[in-house]
């Protein structure tokens, strides 16, 4: 379980990386590439988050 919580919190700080690189960008694609990371690695906490909340509920 610790290992799940590790990943989550990695994933929610690459998340974060990712928008602020984002929003330093100045480069159309780059940003829009950043967007795209942000947004899928927001996706995976997501997903880590609601398997851990499982994995509690069934003991």
């Amino acid at each position: 379980m610790k290992d799940m919580q590790a990943q989550l919190e990695k994933l929610r700080t690459d998340a974060a990386e990712c928008a602020l690189i984002r929003d330093l960008a100045t480069d159309p694609k780059k940003r829009e590439l950043f967007t795209r990371l942000a947004d899928h690695l927001s996706a995976l906490a997501a997903e880590v988050e609601r398997a851990v909340a499982e994995m509690k509920r069934s003991g």
